[in-house]
């Protein structure tokens, strides 16, 4: 059994495709297979796959080209082909950012380990960012209510899918963040980073370019699992929340968040004796 399975999901992105799979198949690492969920493109992606598993003798790939009902189910279909203990999932177009990632990866890998992550590269207009998600604190609820644990670094234990299910098919763009969610927050499952830089992120998906999409399937999913009391709080008072832990992450910030506080708590006192005379 392959320590590890490398999904890649895709639909007539060709010349995505190419990239990732060049950047899969250049690992120094071979403890992988690679399985590939091509929704039946018609700009030849099918042809460029079969080529290249019939080529490839290194890397064990396993592949299928057919008509699929949206971006989960395709990689349900790849969880459900997978022989590896840990899982990642690379789209079309997202790439291995050099050559011994993998191995790097799988180095770090402990008995114990759950979900482990990596960093995520971005190409954003005013130069290349580096996503390292949580860093290596514990995510919050708060964590997840505005944000996410990057999808392509990290790196999954399969056990966790065959005891929480698959990634809910219903959803468009969010059904990771709420597989996370709930493995996560929810069930408390514990995650681990690791300093390594893994991929780099296809800015052009459909989880960037969908905003209102993601937004209202969010909501839809927050009313389903959180109860209605505590997502009340959150919905009223989480912006608050999220600015405060923001300004204590920095010195200068810091600073300025106790300025702030007392200037509130004078105003709130002057406000109270005013009110009580």
């Amino acid at each position: 059994m392959s320590k590890l399975s490398i999904v890649t999901i895709n639909y007539n992105d060709l010349e995505g495709l190419k990239k990732t799979v060049g950047s899969v198949l250049s690992q120094t690492s071979t403890e992988f297979e690679y399985i590939i969920i091509d929704g039946g493109s018609t700009d030849g992606s099918a042809e460029y796959i079969k080529d290249i598993a019939k080529k490839e003798s290194k890397v064990n790939i396993k592949w299928i080209s057919e008509k699929d009902k949206g971006i989960y189910n395709a990689q349900n279909k790849g969880i459900s082909l997978s022989k590896g203990d840990y899982l990642q999932f690379l789209n079309s177009g997202d790439i291995l950012v050099d050559s011994n990632v993998t191995e790097k990866m799988l180095s770090n890998l402990k008995e114990d380990d759950k979900i482990i992550y990596g960093n995520m590269l971005k190409q954003l207009p005013k130069g290349l960012f580096r996503d390292k998600g949580f860093e290596g604190r514990k995510p919050t609820f708060l964590d997840f209510y505005y944000g996410t644990l990057n999808h392509s670094p990290a790196y999954i234990q399969k056990s966790l899918f065959e005891k929480y299910g698959l990634y809910d098919e219903t959803l468009k763009i969010v059904s990771d963040w709420k597989w996370y969610l709930q493995v996560i927050i929810l069930f408390n499952n514990p995650i681990r980073y690791v300093p390594v830089d893994v991929t780099f992120f296809d800015m052009n998906g459909i989880s960037n370019t969908n905003k209102t999409i993601e937004k209202d399937e969010r909501k839809k999913v927050l009313n389903e699992l959180i109860p209605e009391k505590i997502l009340e709080d959150f919905d009223s008072d989480a912006f608050g929340m999220d600015f405060t832990r923001r300004m204590k992450r920095v010195p200068t910030g810091m600073i300025l968040f106790k300025i702030m506080n007392r200037i509130y708590s004078w105003l709130d006192r002057k406000i109270y004796n005013n009110y009580i005379r």
